[in-house]
């Protein structure tokens, strides 16, 4: 969100083209959504804390090495070891907090962590806006190096160890996820330049869906699996899972779709377009923690499908009432039902998923909610800048509001079908499946007498 509002002032002073400006995004996006199965496995085998820390290093010493770029070339390379970082550190940080949680009190532990999310979400797009107009788009790197060093002490003094229950990596398994997760996002950051007709798009998606297809299949008989598909037969698990994926289209595409409306269609700058957008981000920081909270007590199940509800009516809304000269006074109650429909879904569905799987596989559990919900977001974008490119064009202010219309009713109708996919998820937490059996085989074991 920071790096999006400096993207202007970015092609400036870098003298960057289109292509080159795209990649410090995409490079970001591909990195990340393709290690997310990758790093729950390995926090799972080497330690989650281990993998943590790491990962929060890596990102400081990638920001400084962003933040000190002097082209656009050492940009993008410290972008994509930016979002390798956040690829292992992401999924095994969720792991972290389910393992430090009581169960019956992890639903309120997931309202938390989404209303932090909530507060980066809405903090972004100011912050952004106000460092990059106010000194220089290096500090949106520099930027995150004291919290960085100070995360990366503070989780390796504070934080305790915890492992999966898998003694060896499912390499083969590892290799076929993050390849087909690749095929797939790399299709989606091309195709808005390439097209969806052209040989690279749709060799990606074939290809990626094949190497996916084959991961399942191997994950059936590997011996020690990343991914048990026998969780897929709980209910839960694999509501939440799709749910958290419908969602993340909706929230991300929207999101990308709303700066845009702001700026080009409404007139407003980078860093009016962040505060105009608070009525729509700040209200997973106000509402994330009662909604997870309140699921402990209640179930996952009603605050899914009344966030997904809340959202899709939010985005609808908005994309029915925008159109030349329409006020922000007329956006601001379909933008706080979007943000709250957010903030009840999000740390839900983590919850949910948590719920679904023995505690020792918190990092499976993480690693495929984190991985569906990078997916969705990247699907979200292309789909909905998608359907505002066949509806409008950025000729002018007016001419772009039919795509932006088209655009959020899009997102809304997503979001709704994410509401009726809620509708089959459990109504109480139902007990976690069995535990996957890592033992060795029993000709393997020694028994030893007891006296």
């Amino acid at each position: 969100m920071v790096v999006v509002t400096a993207i202007p002032t970015i092609k400036v002073d870098l003298g960057a083209g289109l292509a080159d400006l795209e990649w410090t995004i995409n490079a970001y996006n591909l990195a990340f959504a393709c290690l997310m199965l990758t790093g729950a496995a390995l926090g799972d085998r080497f330690g989650r804390r281990r993998m943590y820390v790491i990962g929060l290093a890596a990102f400081t010493i990638a920001s400084i090495m962003a933040a000190s770029a002097g082209s656009i070339d050492i940009l993008i390379i410290a972008r994509v070891i930016q979002g390798v970082a956040a690829g292992v550190s992401i999924p095994v940080s969720l792991a972290l907090l389910a393992d430090a949680t009581p169960p019956e009190k992890r639903g309120a532990a997931m309202g938390i962590w989404g209303s932090v999310a909530g507060i980066a979400i809405a903090a972004g797009p100011v912050i952004g806006g106000i460092i990059t107009q106010g000194i220089s788009w290096h500090w949106i790197f520099w930027l995150n190096v004291p919290f960085g060093i100070a995360a990366t002490v503070g989780s390796a003094l504070l934080l305790r160890e915890s492992k999966g229950p898998r003694p060896k990596i499912d390499v083969p398994g590892l290799l076929l996820a993050s390849t087909g997760l690749f095929g797939l996002v790399w299709a989606a950051v091309r195709a808005p330049s390439i097209g969806w007709g052209s040989f690279e798009a749709y060799g990606s998606v074939v290809g990626g869906v094949v190497l996916l297809a084959l991961f399942v299949a191997w994950e059936f008989k590997a011996k020690y699996p990343m991914l048990p598909m026998e969780y897929f037969r709980h209910r839960g698990f694999t509501v939440a899972n799709i749910s958290a994926f419908l969602q993340h289209f909706a929230l991300i595409g929207a999101l990308f779709v709303l700066a845009q409306l702001f700026q080009f269609g409404l007139g407003s700058n980078a860093m009016v377009s962040g505060l105009q957008l608070l009525a729509w981000t700040a209200m997973p920081l106000v509402v994330a923690p009662f909604a997870g909270k309140l699921a402990d007590k209640h179930g996952s199940k009603p605050f899914m499908v009344a966030g997904l509800a809340l959202l899709g009516i939010g985005l609808l809304w908005i994309g029915l009432v925008t159109s030349a000269g329409v006020g922000y006074g007329s956006l601001v109650v379909p933008l706080i039902f979007g943000g709250a429909g957010i903030a009840m879904c999000l740390p839900t569905t983590i919850n949910l998923v948590f719920a679904s799987v023995p505690p020792e596989d918190a990092g499976v559990a993480s690693g495929v909610n984190s991985a569906l919900r990078e997916l969705g977001g990247v699907f979200g974008v292309v789909a909905l800048g998608a359907a505002f490119a066949a509806n409008g064009s950025f000729e002018s202010a007016e001419a772009s509001l039919s795509g932006f219309q088209a655009a959020l009713v899009l997102g809304g109708i997503v979001a709704l079908v994410g509401t009726a996919v809620a509708l089959f998820a459990p109504g109480k937490p139902k007990p976690a499946g069995p535990v996957v059996d890592v033992r060795p085989p029993a000709e393997e074991v020694i028994e030893t007498p007891i006296n």
